[in-house]
């Protein structure tokens, strides 16, 4: 039956002359069809022996009850306790059948569903190392910056991938970058123990006609597209060399950085165990924030209020309060036992933390003592964002995954992965851009590769 179903399917393919799919796509889809046909094959053929199974015991039931009835009154009790025995195994027969068959439906169910509500739209190579971090501008043009352990931040065009400029101003690996909030300038971190503030003039390329749907959706798998960079390294793009601002008070790895909120001043984290805060325009230090007892991993300040955020492998986060000039107070985090490799404020009054022991927390500003939730996940979890809009958790995973989670800790959806499609290494961070409607969520990792995702966020929050 399966030979002549799958004879049938080829030949109904093979017939199609006018079919505008690629060669190797429709054998693509014939594999996956294959597949399909196998696995129902399967489960067809063991249902059919558990039904027998079933059948069988419900036969000698009906046997044993009928020879009880017609003998000895004294032997009730064990016309019932065969009864109960034996219905107990024929429930379990059919537990099992039902669990088996759930579990095949739901994986197919849920791979479909996961590529259907989360795309993989554009891959951004050409960093020579493993990318760090990822950020998009807040103003016009609307860019994507990378920083890589290969000493450069690049920026991107998001729909063509092309890259249009890079900055090679650091003489350590680039460690984190993050962009001005109302001006074209970008903040980066890095290993040669200072931080810069760099100013950039980008042109975006003319926009690509839009591809054929009906090929597009399909093909997920292709590495570069027309206009990328080679994996070799940057192609002959405009390199800004020189700093407006370096900031160099750090004895140690500058590993992040973030500008508060009005971006006059600037926060750096370092493996020095302090944190720096600085003047945009003097790069002046005006206070160094110390009090964790081993490296800084992270920094974030508050979009809206005078707050920061510092991460480390202390196992704490600490929150600083600059909101009253004259008073500087800071609260110490203990909710994690292993290093917090990030902590970000959400839009209201939230910080989330993700830590090293594979766990993730949700905390209420207002009241700290504990979270308000906590997700457990397979893997330990590096720089993880929020959405601003939904509040949706992207979390980047050392073992190569990007799971999606609500503020609740309910999990929403795994990016797809294969060996031909997202990440192959480690993923190392996630950054949302909800002004995007095609691309809204990116993820980098040392892979040397970002890649751009549609989330198809109101189809996400349905199926919950």
């Amino acid at each position: 039956m399966a030979t002549e179903l799958s004879k049938s399917s080829q030949t109904e393919l093979s017939d199609a002359a006018d079919s505008k799919l690629p060669l190797a796509l429709r054998n693509n889809l014939l594999d996956l069809f294959g597949q399909i046909e196998r696995e129902f094959e399967n489960l067809y053929i063991e249902n059919i022996e558990l039904r027998r199974e079933i059948d069988s015991l419900n036969e000698r039931l009906t046997g044993d009850g009928q020879t009880v009835e017609g003998g000895d009154p004294t032997k009730g009790a064990l016309k019932t306790k065969a009864s109960h025995s034996t219905s107990q195994l024929s429930q379990k027969l059919k537990t099992t059948y039902k669990a088996s068959t759930s579990k095949i439906v739901s994986s197919f169910k849920a791979t479909t569903g996961s590529r259907a509500l989360c795309q993989l739209l554009k891959e951004y190579m050409g960093h020579r190392d493993g990318i760090w971090d990822l950020s998009v501008t807040r103003t016009q043009p609307v860019v994507l910056g990378t920083a890589s352990a290969d000493h450069s931040a690049l920026l991107w065009s998001i729909e063509t991938g092309k890259c249009l400029l890079r900055y090679a101003g650091h003489a350590g690996s680039v460690n984190s970058i993050k962009f001005h909030p109302t001006e074209q300038m970008a903040l980066t971190a890095s290993g040669d123990q200072t931080a810069h503030i760099w100013r950039y003039m980008v042109q975006l390329p003319a926009p690509q006609p839009p591809p054929d749907v009906s090929v597009s959706s399909l093909d997920c798998f292709s590495s570069q597209e027309e206009g990328e960079v080679d994996g070799e390294g940057p192609c002959e793009v405009p390199t800004v060399r020189v700093a407006t601002a370096t900031l160099k008070s750090h004895q140690g790895v500058v590993i992040a950085a973030d500008w508060l909120v009005g971006g006059r001043q600037v926060v750096t984290a370092s493996w020095d165990r302090a944190a720096n805060l600085y003047e945009v325009e003097t790069s002046e230090l005006v206070h160094t924030l110390t009090g964790h007892d081993q490296e800084l991993t992270h920094c974030c300040t508050h979009p809206t209020q005078r707050l920061v955020v510092t991460s480390s492998r202390d196992t704490t986060f600490r929150l600083w309060d600059f909101r009253d000039p004259s008073i500087h107070s800071v609260n110490v985090f203990q909710g994690h036992t292993d290093t917090v490799t990030s902590a970000v404020f959400t839009v209201g009054d939230n910080v989330v933390s993700g830590s090293d022991d594979r766990t993730v927390k949700v905390w209420d500003l207002k009241n700290m003592r504990s979270p308000i939730a906590t997700i457990r996940t397979d893997s330990a979890v590096n720089r993880l964002s929020v959405s601003a809009n939904q509040r949706i958790i992207a979390l980047p995973h050392d073992n190569r995954q990007v799971r999606l989670f609500d503020m609740s800790g309910v999990r929403l959806a795994r990016l797809p992965r294969s060996n031909r499609m997202g990440h192959r290494r480690m993923v190392c961070c996630t950054a949302w851009n909800e002004e995007n409607q095609s691309c809204n969520l990116f993820t980098c990792g040392f892979d040397r590769q970002a890649i751009g995702w549609n989330i198809n966020i109101p189809a996400l929050l349905q199926e919950k």
